[in-house]
């Protein structure tokens, strides 16, 4: 069988996987193995998909992804830590045309951000939230998260989360759940293909749901922090899978359609 040229494989029969031109060519910044890459890939193949890319404003957090502007190529704006949701629904009251999402990390989201993030849901404002959960502060040296799980070890909790002092952590997307104006909350991961293409699925019926105008969507996406939990990327994968999601269990929580 004669070799498939280099020449030949850029031919679009023979194109197996191309990178959506909605992903900038600037360096990703995150660690290696982090699955904050594979996420944006998700949901810029999801609006290049949709033909949506003119119509959609993205809102960047402060966090991991606070370059999240660098690497999408789509019209984005910048948000103070946790208010994304607030300006998200400023964005789409605005703008009630445009798809408007927002990109947000435990700490962000969880922590500084909760009470924007509950009033958003509960309003049903007509926005997409993605919500990045590995269970730790990432950027800022790894300190204990609201969604840290009990007798997980971080810089601020170094014998590991003690649930009589430092409270439970914080089964945010649950909570969300209830709330009458969100419409569809599911729980994802992106370390293995199988769940990439689960969550692409999420990501696809979220922003479906902002086009039919029926209220909040809401995007969980369980991920590792190898660095921050000073492992390689194959061990927090493991470590994720073994200790993340007992706890954090995947699948969709609040579907109405």
């Amino acid at each position: 069988m004669a070799e498939i040229t280099k020449e030949e494989l850029r031919q679009p029969e023979n194109l197996i996987y191309k990178k959506t031109d909605l992903l900038t060519d600037k360096p990703l910044s995150y660690c290696p193995g982090c699955g904050h890459g594979t996420a944006h890939r998700i949901v810029m193949e999801v609006l290049d998909e949709m033909g949506i890319q003119d119509q959609t404003i993205g809102i960047a957090p402060v966090g991991c992804s606070v370059l999240a502007y660098e690497f999408m190529n789509i019209d984005m704006q910048q948000a103070a830590h946790g208010r994304a949701p607030a300006v998200a629904t400023a964005v789409k009251r605005l703008h009630p045309e445009k798809f408007v999402f927002t990109y947000q990390g435990d700490g962000d989201l969880a922590a500084i951000g909760t009470a924007e993030t509950i009033h958003a849901c509960n309003r049903g404002e007509n926005i997409v939230i993605i919500f990045i959960n590995n269970g730790i502060y990432g950027m800022t040296g790894g300190q204990m998260a609201p969604t840290t799980l009990p007798g997980m070890k971080s810089s601020t909790s170094p014998y590991g989360r003690d649930v009589a002092t430092m409270g439970n952590p914080l089964k945010i997307t649950e909570l969300i759940a209830q709330l009458p104006g969100t419409i569809y909350v599911t729980r994802q991961a992106v370390h293995t293909p199988a769940n990439v293409r689960k969550t692409k699925k999420a990501v696809r019926k979220a922003f479906e749901n902002q086009k039919l105008n029926k209220g909040l969507s809401f995007v969980e996406i369980v991920s590792n922090c190898n660095s921050g939990w000073k492992m390689t990327p194959r061990q927090s994968n493991e470590w994720m899978v073994e200790n993340m999601f007992p706890f954090y269990p995947l699948g969709d929580i609040k579907v109405n359609d």
